[in-house]
């Protein structure tokens, strides 16, 4: 694989493999994993989202992972300005990027772009009107002037209400209103110089995964896990707090319910999940290889260009090592 493939992009739902099969391609050719997943970019829950773990990122590069403060309301927008950095250096190394993940909205945007500014989110807006209550807007005017020096200029030092909205953009999106008015932002991949792959296993053995996948995330403490979030009393409309599996421990937390009953309804908010991932990718992301997870290695080399170079030691990459990891995202 050369500069030929810009970019390897795999996809689809929760528990189907995704990540290891990232792994393997990244070791074979000597790639980095770059998240498109919307809760794995919350330091705060590596277990409870199945993140990479930490040999795992010391095997290959990662990029995206982890790097966003539960407190914060992570963008679609924020998330493709940290790609374009992400994949600018990548590029510069002359290395290819594999971007994974199942949210589909990151894999649209990486490759069509944003043309509005995308909406705000309520606790955003409410977070800024609450300091403009508390700090007045001489201190949001000043704060605006340090994260966007145009816009600053150009407003009136009491213009509550356009100062509101410059910061909520800038802080929702990572972007300036000049630059949203300017050019939006225009995407980042080719997707008629990529490998676009989704993973489709079947419903029975996704059924088993997810189910085995989330035993296993209790095992390695993800009660303890969510014991920690809910301790920082976060306001619950967080994304971070709604992450598939967080509501129901904090219930056990709380001693509204058994373990076992939590686990039970959280197995099934998942189940539900993915078969709204594989619907809304049939109907928003057309031109994309739809492949058995056990097929997906040989679907990437057969649309690269040129085919990817073979394992150059026993043991790096390989059949058996994806194999055995093929369940676990």
């Amino acid at each position: 694989m050369s500069v030929e493939t810009k970019a390897v992009l795999i996809a689809g739902p929760t528990a189907s493999g995704k990540s290891a099969l990232a792994l393997e391609l990244a070791t074979r050719i000597g790639g980095v994993i770059v998240n498109a997943d919307s809760m794995q970019v919350y330091r705060d829950l590596r277990i409870i989202t199945a993140r990479p773990t930490p040999e795992e990122e010391a095997r290959v590069p990662h990029r995206l992972y982890g790097h966003v403060d539960a407190a914060e309301n992570y963008s679609t927008g924020r998330w493709l300005t940290d790609a374009k950095a992400a994949l600018a250096e990548i590029r510069e190394a002359g290395m290819v990027p594999i971007l994974v993940g199942g949210t589909g909205l990151y894999f649209k945007t990486l490759t069509s772009g944003l043309s509005d500014i995308p909406p705000v989110p309520a606790d955003l807006r409410q977070h800024f009107r609450d300091r403009l209550e508390i700090e007045g807007v001489e201190a949001l005017h000043r704060d605006l002037q340090r994260r966007d020096p145009a816009s600053a200029a150009r407003l009136m030092p009491r213009d509550r209400s356009r100062i509101l909205r410059a910061l909520e953009v800038v802080e929702a999106t990572g972007r300036t209103l000049t630059d949203w008015h300017r050019e939006g932002m225009p995407p980042l991949v080719d997707p008629q110089r990529a490998v676009k792959v989704f993973l489709d296993p079947e419903r029975g053995a996704l059924k088993q995964a997810i189910a085995r996948r989330f035993e296993a995330m209790l095992k390695a403490g993800a009660l303890e896990e969510v014991r920690a979030l809910d301790a920082r009393k976060l306001p619950e409309t967080l994304p971070a707090m709604k992450a598939h599996g967080v509501p129901w421990l904090r219930k056990v937390l709380r001693g509204e319910m058994t373990l076992e009953a939590a686990a039970e309804q959280a197995i099934v908010d998942t189940r539900q999940y993915t078969r709204r991932q594989a619907t809304w990718f049939r109907n928003q992301m057309p031109g994309w290889a739809w492949v058995k997870p056990e097929e997906g290695l040989i679907a990437i080399e057969t649309q690269s260009s040129p085919p990817m170079p073979k394992p150059s030691r026993k043991g790096e990459g390989g059949a058996d090592y994806f194999i055995a990891r093929k369940n676990r995202s």
